[in-house]
């Protein structure tokens, strides 16, 4: 059984992996989805309490 990196591996280099990776890109590229992920992170990391 592949191991979680190689499965991860295997689905970048898919169709569909490459669509979501460009989407993600696209995504993170946008000023305000880029505030809501370092707000999430914050979050995430215990910085809102």
């Amino acid at each position: 059984m592949p191991s979680m990196i190689e499965r991860i591996k295997q689905f970048a280099r898919s169709p569909q992996g490459r669509r979501t990776t460009e989407q993600v890109r696209r995504s993170a590229a946008d000023p305000r989805r880029r505030a809501q992920a370092q707000r999430l992170l914050g979050r995430l990391r215990g910085g809102h309490r």
